[in-house]
């Protein structure tokens, strides 16, 4: 019964995304739509095929994914140590907290010419740019994780004389798991989206420079063949997270 179900729910949206297709290969063949503004999917397959095959796909890709794993490192590592701090201890939350209400709200793209003018145009100021932007979702989930905690299961590790340590590793962080994933994953899309504009407005590489340089160029079906590219980086990205959390989600219930 549920293969079934998800086979229609399969089907049912492969039925839409072929339907759409065809549309617009209609829509382009019939000259109805710009030809040249919106080639036909068959067109920018081909191209598409081309730069996959080629290889030309390899050195954009690895440049977006190297600031992208390195910004979004960043941001875990600095979102889940603060927010633990913070969600446990009242006076590093009251230190902390008027700053982080201060920056969280803001448009996060927003920051990159500011930022790219007081720190320059470079490597180092993207990977930044990309960790500053993941920070806020998995530091305000962690804190939510911390403070939604049973305070008898720290009670239990008091009973228990468990150090400080094993009560993070063995009672907090079970615990904390599934909330912090959840900021994990809204902060990886965050970080994609992020990334790929600093590379539109300053980059000299990766996969939104490609973009860019096509559409300034005017070569359009190579700019929808990197669009199709970064939708499915941002597709196999969400699916390697989806396997990661059932992981943690079985070391949880373990």
């Amino acid at each position: 019964m549920i293969a079934a179900e998800r086979l229609g729910r399969l089907a049912a949206g492969s039925t839409s995304v072929v339907v759409l297709l065809g549309a617009w290969e209609i829509l382009s063949r019939t000259r109805i739509a710009n030809p040249v503004l919106l080639p036909a999917p068959s067109d920018i397959a081909v191209t598409l095929a081309n730069i996959v095959g080629s290889g030309q796909v390899l050195m954009p890709a690895a440049y977006t994914l190297g600031l992208l794993a390195i910004g979004y490192a960043l941001a875990c590592v600095f979102g889940v140590t603060l927010g633990i701090a913070m969600g446990l201890n009242s006076a590093i939350a009251e230190l902390f907290d008027p700053l982080v209400e201060l920056f969280r709200p803001i448009p996060k793209p927003a920051l990159i010419p500011p930022l790219f003018l007081f720190l320059g145009i470079g490597v180092n100021t993207m990977i930044f740019v990309v960790a500053l932007a993941g920070f806020f979702p998995i530091l305000t989930n962690t804190i939510q994780a911390m403070q939604g905690i049973d305070r008898t299961l720290l009670s239990t590790a008091r009973t228990f004389r468990l150090s400080p340590l094993a009560t993070l590793w063995k009672i907090i962080l079970p615990a904390a798991v599934p909330m912090i994933l959840t900021g994990m994953r809204v902060s990886l899309a965050l970080a994609l989206i992020i990334v790929t504009v600093a590379e539109v407005l300053a980059g000299e590489n990766g996969i939104g420079y490609q973009i860019m340089d096509k559409q300034q160029s005017y070569q359009i079906k190579p700019m929808y063949a990197w669009l199709i590219i970064l939708a499915a980086l941002g597709f196999c990205l969400n699916a390697l997270f989806q396997h990661v959390e059932a992981r943690f989600t079985k070391w949880r219930a373990r």
